[in-house]
């Protein structure tokens, strides 16, 4: 599929978006969060949400309407609450898009356009959902609005696949296996971040760690841990800092700053010693997510080789109901 002429045709039959959700669950729902903080900040004419889909249906907006997209993103294609999600929507009137890498899903069921995508190591970053949910919502933006950094931010897109290879090898080399041995040193660790990156500060703790590893971890935003979270930092206590390479990464500096001098146990990933440097600083912000993504893949599989855990066994998800 093609994000110009999906938005193109969005825009034919609604003449203007007003309201734009993002709705999925877990690790989907995460790829979509940078596209949603791309359109909070620089859309002039509509607002953008993001949030998980059974909240959606739950505390339905009042806004949506007519005037509305709504993009669902189910990698499985048979998650029920995204698909009860895509109907609500399209009984208020909204224009849904879908995402799924599953053909022939329950999503996939011609009741709206479906972008089936991808998935694997080695697959483009336009092609995967934190690809193509930015390309969406630049797309939107300039053929709205006029978005003066599509450019920057397609060429971006483009030129991650290239860093992301270059960053896999460093990261294999030495700082995946560093991080492993930590985790069987500390039975606990906080993961910091910021900005639109914090998106995969809280994915690397739900679903790397959490759900993928069995690790007990938690999130917090580098902004934030200032206000409560440092009380606890003393030798011993292990942190992750997910430093951006963005506007943002000025509360990332602080927060390494203090953690340096307060804990014995830091690791740090920088993004602009990983290649951020070569994408336009006006779009940073929502690849640095990109980056870390691949790199949280390298960092759990590294702790699943140690600890003997292989990332896809799971005690209760498609194994109990619930």
């Amino acid at each position: 599929m093609n994000a110009h002429e999906i938005i193109a045709d969005v825009l034919r039959r609604k003449t203007k978006v007003d309201n734009i959700w993002w709705v999925a669950c877990g690790g989907s729902l995460i790829d979509l969060m940078p596209a949603n903080s791309l359109l909070q900040r620089e859309g002039t004419t509509l607002s953008s949400h993001a949030c998980t889909a059974r909240e959606f249906t739950i505390m339905i907006p009042k806004k949506l309407g007519a005037h509305s997209l709504v993009i669902a993103c189910s990698h499985s294609g048979n998650t029920p609450e995204v698909v009860g999600a895509c109907r609500l929507a399209r009984e208020t009137g909204a224009y849904v898009i879908a995402l799924t890498d599953a053909k022939g899903s329950k999503i996939d069921t011609g009741e709206w356009p479906v972008w089936v995508y991808p998935w694997g190591e080695g697959v483009p970053a336009a092609e995967v959902p934190a690809g193509i949910s930015l390309w969406l919502a630049a797309e939107l933006l300039d053929q709205q609005e006029r978005y003066a950094d599509f450019g920057n931010m397609t060429s971006g897109i483009a030129a991650m696949d290239e860093i992301i290879r270059s960053a896999r090898v460093r990261v294999r080399n030495g700082l995946a296996d560093r991080f492993a041995s930590m985790c069987r040193d500390h039975e606990f660790l906080y993961i910091v971040g910021s900005g639109p990156n914090f998106s995969q500060t809280y994915g690397f703790a739900i679903c790397s760690l959490m759900e993928m590893q069995w690790q007990n971890c938690c999130y917090i935003h580098s902004g934030e841990y200032f206000h409560g979270p440092l009380e606890v930092t003393e030798p011993g206590v292990f942190y992750f800092l997910q430093m951006g390479s963005s506007e943002f990464r000025t509360m990332d500096e602080r927060a390494r700053g203090f953690l340096k001098t307060h804990t014995d146990s830091l690791i740090v990933l920088d993004a602009l010693e990983y290649g951020m440097k070569a994408i336009p600083e006006s779009v940073r912000a929502y690849l640095d997510p990109v980056l870390f993504y691949a790199m949280n893949c390298e960092m759990r599989s590294a702790r699943g080789r140690l600890f003997k855990h292989d990332p896809d066994v799971r005690r209760y998800m498609g194994v109990e109901s619930y």
